[in-house]
């Protein structure tokens, strides 16, 4: 399936300690990258869910925030190390005793040292698992997302693309008139020179006129990528840089179109060849 790089969403569950929300966001970016933000009990799973989030998504700049909203109430999610506290307060006693204007310590610069105070581990197992369920449902919703928006691109591509072998197949059908203009403009502006011409020359001049207005081979390569574009749409999957890379061989065969214009039709058709295909581009740069 062809999937888009953007899209969004949200798990929530409530917990013991408070609401625990996974928020999963994905923008389009040239390779896979990962930013997380979560609370200091989860920085340890960031390892993981990076992981996770790399088997799921092929490309994509993915923002994961995960937040704890506790309740007020709540009072059994911290525990003050006893011990410790008194080591802390005790050597704060010493040090004020040898300093001439100590200044007040708060409770707030207490809690603040490492160690004092402490989150329990049980408590920190159940909210790692909780974190662990929430991502894995998020990460499923987000491709679920990504899927139904990147079936849209592809028909969206596929439109287009209809209309640029439409424009290819109209080009293709004037050529032989355009080139019957042509040689008949030679001949007549021969004849109003009024001069006795080597008909051998005039015939190098007409193939020299034709090679240069021949556009068959940049048709021949705009079906050829056509067909390519079709095929990976088809096959699904991250195909995203290889389509980009397909409509650059497609402009490139489209302004060669352009430069050999001989006339206002194929000129238009290479114009709205142009047009089409930035309108693609604009779309795949959302393709994973």
């Amino acid at each position: 399936m062809i999937q888009s790089m953007t899209a969004f969403a949200r798990e929530s569950a409530p917990l013991n300690e408070g609401v625990l929300t996974v928020e999963l966001r994905t923008v389009n970016h040239r390779y896979l990258d990962c930013t997380f933000k979560l609370p200091d009990a989860l920085r340890v799973m960031e390892p993981q869910l990076r992981d996770e989030a790399g088997k799921a998504l092929a490309r994509g700049k993915l923002e994961c925030l995960v937040r704890l909203q506790a309740h007020q109430n709540n009072t059994t999610a911290y525990r003050i190390d006893d011990q410790r506290l008194a080591d802390l307060l005790q050597a704060v006693d010493a040090l004020q005793t040898q300093l001439r204007e100590p200044a007040p310590v708060n409770a707030l610069q207490v809690l603040q040292f490492p160690g004092v105070y402490t989150q329990a581990e049980e408590t920190n197992e159940a909210l790692q698992q909780a974190a662990s369920t929430l991502f894995s449902e998020a990460l499923k919703n987000l491709q679920e997302t990504r899927g139904r928006e990147g079936q849209t691109l592809a028909g969206l591509v596929l439109d287009r693309l209809s209309q640029v072998e439409f424009e290819v197949e109209a080009t293709r059908k004037v050529l032989p008139e355009l080139r019957e203009q042509q040689k008949q403009r030679l001949q007549t502006r021969i004849e109003a020179l009024d001069v006795d011409a080597d008909p051998g020359r005039i015939e190098q001049e007409m193939v020299y006129l034709a090679q240069r207005a021949d556009v068959d081979e940049e048709l021949d390569r705009l079906d050829a990528h056509i067909s390519e574009v079709r095929r990976a749409l088809k096959k699904g999957g991250p195909c995203g840089r290889r389509l980009d890379f397909l409509m650059q061989e497609l402009n490139r065969e489209a302004n060669t179109l352009s430069s050999k214009s001989q006339s206002s039709k194929t000129t238009q058709n290479a114009v709205e060849l142009k047009v089409l295909i930035e309108q693609m581009r604009e779309q795949i740069q959302n393709i994973e």
